[in-house]
């Protein structure tokens, strides 16, 4: 059998300004105006979008809707409606498998495709990303932006490129000339501390990193090295993987600057704790384990896990839950740059009874 070398082909396509898209589209009369997808101005809960006229004003999703009220005193700001969003997204998605069954979903708003064989026996990637952005325009009334590339860094790296409603197609031969000027903090996997360390070695740019051996890097990073050495090559084997039977449900995000407070963390896991509740409840699913997740500044990263006799029944639940987790933190003595939280385990519990009477009250099963 003849192994096939031809470079593969993926679409990344990342919606703009997703739930503020979406709200904007149902209430008209909030186009054109400075808008916070998030908590009330006067909590300390965290904008989860902001639209192109809040970004004007340096708003950014992860910050405090009090910071944001400051900023632009004239800013709407409306609670999320996340079944309203996953209805959506699974509208797209739908359309996504008109094109191909390998999409790996990587939020509501975002998926890879790989088309390098598809449905509609379409060569041409660019025209099927074009069909793509067209249809999900046609039927939802959103934009999205697509990069096309030979790999998963380069398509994304693509799509962020001529947002909103843009399309940026990176052909093999083009790849070097378009990363070389990326700031390394660009590249997945590097965050603050990893870009500090290349900045003390005087790499700022993909093309500075591209200059280092492969000796070099390894003696720097270990293991990571490789990866840097590749990346800055172009070079990313990862393959898109198409959805499967999820285990787990669950809801996470980067702060753009790190938490020092726990407010505003608490504020963050409330509106997580609904959303992966609705997108659970949209699959007929009910978890019995609640695992929060949280990245400290310096990259070191925690979990902490409840689970519990029966199912949790409200999202609520789910919020207090992690609350108390969060206690078994550093939060608020450590600034955190994520967190997020999952909820697992959707089987029935086998439960001894005591006198033919199983227990009424969630019990903690476990308590890593």
């Amino acid at each position: 059998m003849v192994s096939d070398h031809r470079p593969r082909k993926i679409i990344h396509v990342d919606m703009d300004m997703f739930y503020a898209a979406v709200e904007m589209r149902d209430r008209p009369e909030l186009r054109g105006k400075p808008l916070v997808v998030g908590g009330r101005p006067d909590s300390r809960s965290v904008a989860t979008t902001a639209n192109y006229e809040a970004r004007r004003f340096g708003i950014h999703s992860g910050m405090s809707c009090a910071q944001a009220r400051r900023l632009c005193p004239q800013c709407l700001f409306i609670p999320p409606d996340f079944k309203k969003y996953r209805q959506v997204s699974e509208q797209i998605h739908g359309i996504f498998h008109e094109f191909t069954d390998l999409v790996e979903s990587v939020s509501l708003d975002e998926a890879y495709l790989d088309v390098t064989r598809n449905k509609k026996n379409e060569p041409s990637a660019t025209r099927l990303a074009r069909e793509i952005k067209g249809r999900i325009l046609a039927a939802t009334g959103l934009t999205a932006s697509a990069g096309v590339a030979a790999n998963l860094f380069v398509a994304k790296i693509a799509s962020d490129a001529r947002k909103p409603d843009g399309l940026c197609v990176v052909r093999p031969e083009q790849v070097m000339a378009f990363i070389r000027p990326l700031p390394v903090i660009r590249i997945p996997s590097i965050g603050r501390v990893t870009d500090a360390r290349l900045q003390q070695l005087g790499i700022r740019t993909v093309a500075d990193l591209e200059k280092k051996p492969l000796e070099y890097l390894e003696r720097e990073f270990g293991k990571f090295g490789l990866y840097l050495y590749d990346i800055a090559r172009g070079i990313d084997e990862r393959p898109v993987t198409a959805w499967r039977e999820r285990q787990s449900y669950g809801a996470e995000e980067t702060f753009p600057r790190d938490i020092p407070e726990k407010g505003p963390l608490l504020e963050f896991l409330r509106e997580c704790a609904q959303r992966v509740f609705d997108e659970l409840a949209g699959e007929g699913k009910r978890g019995r384990t609640v695992t929060l997740k949280i990245k400290y500044a310096d990259f070191q990263t925690v979990t902490r896990r409840r689970t519990f006799d029966v199912f949790l029944a409200s999202p609520e639940e789910i919020f207090r839950t992690a609350r108390e987790l969060l206690e078994r933190t550093e939060a608020g003595k450590r600034p955190v740059r994520l967190a997020g939280i999952s909820l697992s385990n959707f089987t029935p519990a086998r439960q001894k009874t005591e006198g033919g009477v199983a227990p009424l009250f969630a019990k903690v099963m476990s308590n890593e």
